[in-house]
């Protein structure tokens, strides 16, 4: 073989070593099945970043594959892991001020959610998430109501004396200031506790009311229609230091991705909670709706309970709370 010859062979072989070099795969984790909005969300980032072509791929671990659902920020802020999607409060151990984002009152709709996405409380947040080296490139909340076994629960009012499972210590501790006696338990027990007459009314989110069947056991469900109670911050989050690695092509990819997606995760979520409603109605559920009354009467009660608590805890959590309630 001639010296001219192994040249370029060898020229070759280097091009494609540096060709796989530069090729990059993040591990993205989350806990859902591949149906989830959530999984959906990861997909669009995924397929947008490799459609792209910037040798970047996305390789996503659904269904607690790779971490337990509660176990995965921690491995995030260390570098473990490059990316998820989880419930920002499932972090609340970390950094208390993260409890803040499944606080009831505290978002009205899906676009008074979008705003808090974009404002100062926002800003605040993400800069607590710094410190952990941790960045949001998709964020996104999800919205839930109540259903009661045998009447409508929209007000405070509605739940005293009641033994009632909520979504969230916040929850807990403002429908135990409205008189309700409390059950903790998943979301997936919710069915049986009703069947058995162990629990009277419940509050969890619009896609588990109906993919645990739940309106085979209630008279009365109160979605999430103008106004709603429940909200949680579910974002999809990024390690801050692989982003910085990243090539400019690169990130500036990853970026496009999360934008598309999260303009996909704001329409997708209203029309779950729209949908919720008609697998209720046609099982012959009544349909309740909460006023703007009644959620200012739930906020009130949740200043004096769960706002209380929470300012009890966080030793900078008045500035926060008082960024979120500026939002209109």
């Amino acid at each position: 073989m001639s010296v001219t010859w192994k040249a370029t062979l060898a020229a070759a072989s280097l091009a494609v070593s540096a060709s796989f070099a530069h090729a990059t795969e993040l591990r993205l984790s989350h806990q859902w099945s591949n149906e989830d909005i959530r999984h959906k969300v990861a997909q669009i980032v995924a397929d947008e970043v490799a459609a792209a072509d910037v040798d970047l791929e996305i390789k996503i671990f659904g269904s607690k594959s790779l971490f337990k659902p509660r176990e995965q920020y921690k491995p995030l802020s260390r570098g473990q892991l490059d990316m998820t999607v989880l419930p920002l409060s499932y972090a609340g151990g970390q950094q208390p001020a993260y409890n803040l984002t499944l606080m009831p009152g505290l978002v009205k709709n899906h676009d008074h959610a979008a705003r808090l996405s974009d404002s100062p409380f926002m800003e605040a947040l993400e800069a607590k998430m710094a410190e952990d080296d941790v960045m949001v490139l998709v964020h996104g909340y999800l919205a839930g109501g109540f259903a009661g076994k045998d009447k409508c629960i929209t007000k405070p009012a509605d739940v005293e004396g009641l033994q009632t499972r909520a979504a969230g210590k916040a929850f807990e501790q403002m429908l135990a200031g409205a008189g309700a006696s409390i059950a903790s338990m998943a979301s997936s027990e919710i069915y049986n506790a009703m069947q058995t007459g162990v629990l009277d009314a419940a509050n969890t989110s619009s896609s588990s009311f109906v993919s645990y069947r739940i309106y085979e056991q209630v008279k009365c469900y109160t979605p999430a229609g103008d106004v709603a109670l429940w909200f949680m911050y579910q974002p999809l989050l990024m390690n801050k230091s692989t982003f910085d690695g990243l090539t400019e092509a690169q990130q500036q990819a990853l970026l496009a991705a999360s934008e598309k997606a999260e303009a996909f995760y704001l329409e997708e979520a209203k029309k779950e909670d729209a949908a919720s409603v008609d697998v209720f109605r046609e099982a012959g559920v009544e349909i309740a709706e909460m006023t703007s009354e009644d959620f200012d009467a739930w906020r009130e009660l949740a200043k004096e309970t769960s706002y209380k608590a929470f300012l009890e805890e966080v030793a900078d959590g008045q500035d926060l709370l008082d960024k979120a309630l500026a939002v209109e």
